[in-house]
């Protein structure tokens, strides 16, 4: 199997300046990489409209394209939504880099909140909490199957990502309302935790239809009586990430992108229960302790905001992450 990285695994380092799409492509190649991810979305320190891309200008894309060709890399997108003109462009981009897949997921948000800082949910307040309606998450099948002329015409696959709110059930209902052979699922293998759905259910119920992955491993660990889900290197977690990957194996995949998310932590979003796990203490769900002093767990993912000595501690764990990651999935597969 093939191994491809995803920009999110190094958030640090292109938020912060420390690294852009070019200086990644490298990273990902002396790691020993088959292919990257290149996440577009917006964030803290990062384009508006192209997040780690940088720009959809066309001397830019021929750069990246041929650093790409160069190292005999595969290149896929992630995006967010199902705006169709945005839509447009991203393929457009996506045909420019040859990349034959879209990541994307269902959206939510909160327009009351009113926050302050990123950690608060500035760039995405789904990150804290956001109120889950079944009905409205159904009801996109109508704008992604707006969006199958655009993958004909460009010759591309949407990979539609299980994002933290969903269970693999609410995926499948959804799936079945769109019935197209283009589209299909991203698996994440750490996202469903938070839906209280163990991760090995989920991939059992969504690798049939899985275009690409989410490699990553999670531990569960408690806060002044707030449940967190957290980001670790793989083999560092509680997740079981072999089985997952014979799943995938079997049903034809052959790549595993990692996306190692960490420093990053994440609550619960749906009710106990609701994916099938009711308790936590066991398995995927084992309660460990935090992971870093000084920072609360909403801090993880924005030390910046804390002081730059944690900033410059998180980049380099984060860089050491992203090798004992790729090393330990390669000892695996």
């Amino acid at each position: 199997m093939k191994i491809g990285l995803e920009s999110e695994s190094m958030h640090l380092w292109f938020q912060n300046g420390r690294m852009d799409i070019f200086s990644y492509i490298d990273f990902a190649k002396e790691l020993g990489c088959d292919g990257v991810i290149i996440n577009i979305i917006k964030d803290f320190g990062l384009d508006e409209e192209w997040g780690c891309l940088g720009s959809n200008e066309e001397h830019h894309l021929k750069k990246i394209k041929a650093k790409l060709d160069e190292y005999n890399m595969y290149c896929e997108i992630d995006a967010k939504g199902f705006d169709k003109n945005k839509f447009e462009k991203i393929a457009k981009v996506a045909q420019f880099l040859d990349a034959k897949i879209i990541r994307s997921y269902v959206p939510l948000t909160d327009s009351n909140k009113k926050v302050k800082s990123a950690s608060e949910g500035s760039f995405d307040d789904s990150k804290i909490t956001a109120l889950f309606n079944k009905e409205e998450f159904l009801s996109s099948s109508d704008e992604i199957k707006a969006l199958i002329d655009i993958l004909e015409t460009y010759d591309l696959k949407l990979a539609i990502e299980n994002h933290e709110y969903q269970t693999s059930g609410d995926l499948l209902e959804l799936l079945a309302l769109i019935n197209h052979p283009r589209i299909g699922f991203l698996y994440d293998f750490g996202n469903s935790m938070m839906a209280y759905e163990d991760p090995i259910k989920a991939c059992k119920d969504m690798a049939k239809y899985t275009f690409s992955t989410h490699c990553k491993d999670h531990i569960v660990f408690n806060e002044d009586g707030v449940d967190y889900v957290c980001g670790v290197p793989l083999g560092e977690g509680n997740i079981d990430i072999k089985a997952c990957v014979e799943i995938l194996k079997s049903e034809g995949l052959d790549r595993i992108n990692i996306e190692q998310c960490y420093p990053y932590c994440a609550t619960f979003k749906r009710e106990k229960g609701t994916g099938g796990v009711s308790e936590l203490g066991e398995g995927a769900f084992k309660i460990e302790k935090p992971l870093f002093e000084g920072l609360k767990a909403m801090q993880y993912y924005y030390p910046q905001e804390v002081s730059k000595e944690h900033l410059e501690k998180l980049l380099k764990l984060q860089k050491e992450g992203c090798k004992k990651s790729v090393q330990y999935l390669k000892s695996i597969i």
